[in-house]
């Protein structure tokens, strides 16, 4: 069981990286110039698509390890904040700082989830858009360790 937890894992984190890497010049053109409306919609389901896929490990970890997925309104900030907590089964996932900035994305996609793209804003959306893939990468190196602890 253990092997295809890490299985799934492996998965989402690839699908992470080719949404990053199909959106490069995406990201690469935010560096020189302000989104037009249409971008800034795809870059907020980029956003979008990068939360849920860290969410869907966090609910593999917590399924299949924890054997516990937290339940009510606040599940996805119990779930962020229950990977950031040693257990008998394995030790912490994440540290405090990627938790905090993981919340960011988190919040991102409940207002997206709920409002329409015509209301997006980039002087809102620009730290999370430019800052994204360090994020990523952060967390990645985390997930992966976490993996290589698990498997050990």
């Amino acid at each position: 069981m253990l092997e295809t937890i890490v299985s799934d894992i492996k998965f989402e984190i690839g699908q992470i990286d080719q949404l990053f890497t199909a959106y490069a010049d995406l990201f690469e053109q935010l560096e020189n110039e302000a989104p037009s409306m249409v971008e800034l919609a795809a870059i907020a389901t980029i956003l979008h698509s990068f939360y849920n896929g860290i969410e869907n490990i966090f609910r593999r970890i917590a399924k299949g390890i924890d054997e516990k997925i937290p339940e009510g309104v606040a599940w996805h900030r119990l779930l962020l904040a229950q990977m950031t907590k040693p257990n008998s089964s394995r030790q912490a996932v994440l540290t405090a700082k990627s938790e905090n900035q993981l919340k960011q994305y988190l919040n991102f996609r409940h207002f997206f989830r709920h409002s329409y793209s015509f209301v997006l804003d980039w002087d809102e959306m620009q730290d999370l858009a430019l800052s994204v893939e360090a994020v990523w990468e952060e967390t990645k190196s985390e997930l992966l360790a976490f993996l290589n602890q698990m498997s050990a």
